[in-house]
């Protein structure tokens, strides 16, 4: 639910009704506190209460994966194993799912409610985790409660965004909490001095406060502290007239709270000042040694007389720990300091903290960071840049990566390395750091801009070549960058860390796996990327270590695909699917589907690419991560338009475009369905689009200036416009151009240029298309168009007519084993058109029987630009 009114209360303590379990957790504004602050304050709490051997049964397999972000669960299960070392995306989903795992098993034996409180300030990796459990709560006696304040959020907040993907689950609704009704008013004001209230009374809190339930309390709290209200106050006439009520009502919450902090002794207010720099929560032992000239037993008296004001409460089962009954009261404190106090007070915090914490001082890196980095301006940098890095390694282990870039971006500022772009590092210290924010970023970039972050490592890692520390710069080549994007860089590094390796050793396994898809996909040099999956799978094998086995089988299914090798492909692929299902890999298993997909269509089996797209697209939902689901629904849009469902063939790209905008499968694939459907304002739209993509993208992102080129030459084909040939030529000129492309590329890329050959009946490019692309007969260009048919078109242009009646056979026979209808009606037609052509005896005949099927064909699914062609056609042959 949010909460309308920014200065509305959190939840407090929740209640937990017979045969029901409940948790709550809070987020903080400020930094000191680790990432997942409020789920671990949640299942912290849960964890305490429970059985050891039941919280065992309940998290299984997944407790050492908690226990990386809930440091009690391994308090609580002691002799837990570490948790499985895995690439940086499947180690967050792993942590998620480990933990919805978990919270619906502990719902089995029980009713469980979760509350998250002032989710507005909650960190991006809570947010994402968030989102994760939703997916999952199907099924589940589980019930999650987040709270915010609406005002705080802008568009651009991300529990904004949260929420936007949050409304797609059909379980999440929003319960929107109004101020209090002025009869509320009154029973609360009753309830909080012991007497029936004034209506004169009533109705003055109400209208100042408008029902601001923060208000309200604060006002009554006041009013009863200040004597306005009390055991003596006599009750409201009953005559019906109304005594005339002077007590002024502060008419802000801050004056109502400042009002009630002059209340309290010198001595409370100046312990509650240093208290509020600690944060929202702090305990006795942290605010003891900060308080001059108080004792221990002195220090309780004055947290007594907060407690008795409701300044402050004590946490539950939590003995000497407190928090601030409000937010905005620890803000009140907290911005009366001068900036020098304030510096100086947290100085002192941090290094009392420090001391106080001692050998487990590192644990507590984000807090002592915040501290530091406060207090930079008296204590230096030292302390803050020590902290922010154990901070940032920490928020890493936690899969945190929005929270560790933060730590490690600190950390460089205050070593003074403004800009991680610089040529020179200062110290190996620096190196750790920007290494860290490599990772972050690694971590944190979408997939068409992870080139950001292999520059970052690729600095770090000459860094460290440079220094002799060849096992840090190893740490660095191996580190795994997802795929998708320009990543010019990582091979360099892995083919210097493989020389100070053990050539057979597990590492060298992972690094040559690595390199093989670098050198196949990136550089597009196939033998050796087929020599350094051979090595990996070797080392694989020998080391019975599946999980490097199933991602190099994966890894060279994908480059066999992207160099048209779809054979091999399909069997590297049905292999790794087969490991990967069995292991739980998810990812794994959604690259080597997506590589099986490809290859299925290229070969003309929709049927089965429609079996593995379905479990492509549960397995990415499942997943959640925008990319792959974009890509997935991206390929069942092309199936679905290649077999002729046009309105799945538009429903699933325009589900692909929602999740990934840019997406160039997608914007192809409907731009070709409404060009081939009629619909060119709509087909324009797209193409724009696309276009405006390719315009921002660098020369390395091949597949968006592929697609370009293809869309606007069918475009042509279909309507007769051919006013951006130019552009589509300059498109398949950067790619044709490119030293390092796998050959997909140019041959989607000369593809287009054939098309365009075909249309303006050049000869010349017709020949050049046709000797390049003869090689591809019997296969799907693009996964949109059969090659046989293209093939034709260009024979037809070059005057070599017998030769093009042999590939239009072949394209006809392709087409209709694979049930790939529009192709066929296409194809039937251009056909047509050679035969009239040709002229040879039967050749009419022929014709017209293809241009009647073309007919059915086009009629049924709503070809228009198609129908047109055939009927007039037909006008000329008769």
């Amino acid at each position: 639910g949010h909460r309308q009114d920014p200065h509305c209360p959190g939840v407090g303590h929740l209640r937990r009704p017979a045969g029901r379990s409940g948790s709550v957790g809070r987020s903080y504004e400020e930094q000191s506190v680790p990432p997942y602050w409020p789920w671990v304050q949640a299942i912290r709490s849960y964890v305490r209460e429970r059985d050891p051997e039941e919280l065992r049964s309940e998290m299984g397999a997944g407790a050492a994966d908690i226990a990386e972000v809930v440091s009690d669960v391994r308090e609580r299960l002691p002799n837990l194993p570490p948790a499985t070392q895995l690439e940086p995306e499947q180690a967050r989903f792993r942590l998620f799912d480990s933990i919805t795992a978990f919270l619906k098993a502990a719902s089995q034996r029980q009713p469980l409610v979760l509350v998250l409180d002032d989710l507005h300030w909650a960190d991006q990796p809570s947010l994402m985790l968030l989102q994760f459990v939703a997916r999952e709560l199907g099924g589940a006696r589980l019930l999650v409660i987040g709270t915010y304040r609406d005002m705080e959020l802008s568009r651009q907040h991300p529990l904004a965004e949260a929420l936007g993907e949050l409304t797609r689950e059909r379980l999440f609704q929003r319960v929107l909490l109004r101020g209090l009704a002025q009869e509320d008013v009154g029973r609360f004001i009753e309830m909080a001095a012991g007497v029936s209230p004034p209506s004169g009374l009533v109705s003055s809190v109400y209208t100042q406060t408008e029902g601001n339930r923060l208000f309200v309390t604060e006002v009554v709290r006041l009013l009863v502290q200040e004597g306005s209200v009390g055991a003596g106050l006599k009750p409201a006439p009953t005559d019906g007239s109304d005594e005339s009520w002077t007590v002024r009502i502060p008419e802000g919450v801050r004056e109502v709270i400042g009002r009630r902090l002059n209340r309290l002794s010198q001595r409370c207010n100046e312990a509650l000042t240093t208290a509020s720099i600690l944060g929202r929560e702090f305990t006795l032992d942290q605010l003891t040694p900060l308080t001059e000239d108080a004792s221990r037993d002195r220090l309780l008296d004055v947290l007594e007389e907060a407690l008795s004001a409701r300044v402050i409460e004590e946490l539950p089962e939590s003995v000497g720990r407190y928090q601030f009954t409000h937010a905005l009261i620890q803000e009140t404190l907290a911005e009366e300091l001068s900036l020098t106090r304030r510096v100086r007070l947290h100085a002192q915090i941090a290094e009392s903290l420090e001391a106080m914490y001692g050998p487990d001082a590192d644990a507590h890196a984000a807090e002592l960071a915040h501290h530091f980095a406060q207090a930079e301006a008296a204590l230096g940098a030292e302390k803050l840049v020590h902290y922010s890095l154990l901070a940032g390694e920490r928020a890493l282990a936690a899969y945190a990566w929005e929270d560790a870039q933060v730590q490690f971006e600190r950390g460089l500022a205050a070593k003074g390395v403004l800009s991680v772009s610089e040529d020179s590092l200062p110290d190996g210290q620096s190196a750790d750091l920007l290494f860290g924010y490599g990772k972050a970023r690694v971590g944190t970039a979408q997939r068409y801009e992870v080139q950001g972050a292999v520059d970052i490592l690729g600095r770090v890692f000459d860094y460290y070549i440079e220094s002799g520390q060849e096992a840090a710069a190893a740490a660095v080549a191996s580190y795994p960058v997802p795929m998708g994007g320009v990543r010019e860089g990582m091979a360099r590094m892995i083919r210097s860390a493989l020389l100070s390796v053990p050539a057979d050793s597990l590492e060298a396994g992972r690094l040559q796996a690595n390199l093989g898809f670098e050198a196949g996909r990136v550089e597009g040099d196939y033998e050796q990327a087929a020599a350094a999956f051979t090595q990996a799978l070797s080392i694989a094998r020998r080391e019975g270590d599946e999980s490097l086995e199933m991602r190099t089988l994966a890894l060279s299914a994908d480059v066999d695909c992207f160099h048209l090798r779809s054979e091999q492909s399909l069997i590297s692929s049905l292999e790794a699917i087969e490991l990967a299902s069995r292991a739980g890999n998810i990812h794994v298993e959604i690259l080597a589907r997506l590589s099986a997909v490809r290859d299925l269509i290229d070969t003309g089996e929709a049927g089965l690419a429609q079996d593995q797209l379905k479990t492509l697209v549960e397995l990415s939902e499942r997943l959640g991560d925008g990319y792959w689901m974009g890509t997935a629904l991206g390929m069942s849009s092309v199936v679905a338009g290649i077999q002729g469902n046009l309105q799945a063939n538009r429903e699933f790209g325009e589900r692909a475009l929602a999740l990934s905008p840019n997406d160039p499968i997608a914007l192809g694939g409907l731009a070709i369905l409404e060009y081939d459907t009629g619909n060119l304002d709509h087909g324009n739209q797209h193409l724009e689009r696309l276009l405006e993509v390719m315009a921002v993208s660098p020369p390395g992102q091949r597949a968006v200036f592929t697609f370009p080129t293809m869309v606007i030459a069918l475009a042509a084909w279909n309507t007769g416009t051919d006013d951006r040939f130019d552009v589509a030529g300059e498109a398949a000129r950067v790619v044709l151009t490119s030293p390092l492309a796998a050959p997909i590329y140019p041959v989607m890329a000369r593809a287009g240029l054939g098309f365009m050959a075909a249309y303006s009946g050049d000869i010349e490019s017709a020949r050049e298309q046709y000797a390049f692309l003869l090689g591809q007969r019997g296969t799907m260009v693009s996964w949109t168009r059969s090659m046989d048919r293209l093939l034709g078109l260009l024979a037809h242009t070059m005057g070599e007519l017998n030769d093009a009646m042999a590939h239009f056979d072949d394209a006809l026979a392709f087409c209709r084993k694979a049930g790939y209808r529009p192709e066929l009606a296409w194809s039937c037609c251009d056909y047509a058109d050679m035969l009239q052509q040709r002229g040879g005896d039967g050749d009419m005949a022929k014709a017209v029987r293809l241009l009647d099927e073309s007919l059915a064909i086009s009629s049924e699914l709503g070809m228009r630009p198609l129908i047109e062609r055939v009927l007039s056609r037909r006008e000329i042959l008769k």
